[in-house]
């Protein structure tokens, strides 16, 4: 009997289905750990990725995550471009102590960090692109947390305000570091100052592009929800496709086109940004990945009291601007502390950011990745219940409705 029709054993299933599998099971244990332990759904999908990963059943490989990059850089863009859109720069001229805080919040916890791994006979250039790196907030996090608790109120919108200026911040400086990692590699003078201006400019301009074809496109197409959602996505998608294609930052490229298209849109032609269920499918996706992408094999006894002090002082660096400067922008007594707080989870743009500084320099990318890597393991797990806590403890969490 012929049974050639059928699949040969061992059955090998398709990296498709394997990752449909690996989303599902994300999904799955992100909602039981919502109801059974009243914790973000968000750990439960980082959870459940570490648990897939290199470093658990290794369902998902170094190969594949490399495959996958495209795809963490769209989730990542959708998120960053919607965070951009929420920041009006109306607001900031309104209130200049905002800005001010803001702005000191990203500088204070970059010297805290700083300083502290110089301590630690860390090199000035290192220690300089780990604190650049540690002053952003994760922007996925922060917005996961706030749409799961549906969080509406003064420290929310601080939150959010705050993460986009310190995800700017940390992108714009970690460019322009980059000629003094060049020059301690003996790189020439044409790459060490070319590069970091390529970067910088070729992301903003990148961004200011897509930005006017949007709001020209927006104005033809009329204010209909559908066709806007597919026009923001498809210019999301575009955005990414350009930057990688032109080896340009990602994020800057799209947080870029999000801040400008809600300040430059004179006629509000664009909708307000709302991704809805699909935005969900993509917080999965990403922290799933994330969350596989997690090296525990970072930690060392060498590198416990830096990670520490990294972790530590970053906190008290954001909590000290904010309660410097929080109440002169007229945030309420007692939201310092808890916007403080809420502010803790690392960006998970860490990963990307460590791996692309080893495609360009191995050896100082793993020193880098010694300390970043670690705090970003701890702060990726604990990160969201910070968030959560803060709004909770805030009463602006309205998870119900």
């Amino acid at each position: 009997m012929d049974l050639g029709f059928l699949p040969r054993l061992p059955i090998e299933l398709s990296h498709a289905a394997l990752f449909g599998a690996l989303v599902v099971f994300g999904l799955a244990a992100g909602e039981a750990l919502r109801r059974y332990a009243a914790l973000p759904r968000i750990t439960g999908y980082a959870l459940a990725g570490a648990a897939v990963g290199p470093q658990g059943l290794a369902l998902i490989t170094d190969d594949m995550l490399f495959e996958l990059r495209l795809l963490i850089d769209l989730a990542v863009g959708l998120i960053v471009f919607e965070l951009g859109f929420r920041l009006d720069l109306k607001w900031l001229r309104a209130n200049r102590w905002l800005l001010v805080t803001a702005v000191a919040e990203a500088l204070f916890s970059f010297g805290a960090i700083f300083g502290a791994l110089l301590l630690f006979d860390f090199r000035p250039v290192l220690a300089a692109m780990a604190a650049a790196i540690g002053t952003a907030t994760s922007p996925a996090i922060v917005m996961l947390v706030v749409h799961d608790l549906r969080a509406q109120g003064q420290v929310t919108e601080r939150l959010l305000l705050f993460t986009a200026v310190n995800s700017v911040f940390a992108y714009v400086l970690l460019t322009l570091l980059l000629p003094f990692l060049h020059i301690e590699h003996q790189a020439s003078w044409a790459q060490a100052v070319l590069h970091p201006l390529y970067l910088l400019w070729g992301s903003l301009v990148a961004g200011w592009l897509a930005c006017i074809v949007m709001l020209r496109l927006a104005a033809w197409l009329g204010k209909s929800e559908e066709r806007q959602f597919v026009l923001m996505v498809g210019m999301v998608v575009v955005g990414v496709g350009v930057a990688h294609a032109l080896k340009l930052s990602v994020s800057l490229t799209l947080i870029t086109l999000g801040v400008l298209a809600r300040n430059l849109d004179r006629g509000y032609a664009v909708l307000p940004v709302h991704f809805g269920h699909g935005s969900q499918l993509f917080f999965v996706i990403l922290f799933v990945l994330v969350g596989a992408s997690l090296e525990f094999s970072a930690f060392t006894v060498a590198a416990a009291a830096p990670v520490a002090a990294f972790i530590v002082l970053r906190f008290l660096g954001k909590g000290l601007a904010l309660l410097s400067f929080g109440p002169l922008s007229g945030l309420r007594p007692g939201g310092a502390g808890l916007l403080a707080v809420a502010l803790l989870p690392l960006s998970g743009s860490a990963v990307v950011m460590v791996r692309d500084t080893i495609s360009l320099y191995p050896s100082f990318g793993r020193e880098l990745a010694a300390v970043v890597l670690s705090a970003v393991v701890i702060l990726e797990l604990i990160g969201p219940l910070a968030a959560q806590f803060a709004l909770r403890r805030a009463r602006e969490a309205h998870p119900d409705g």
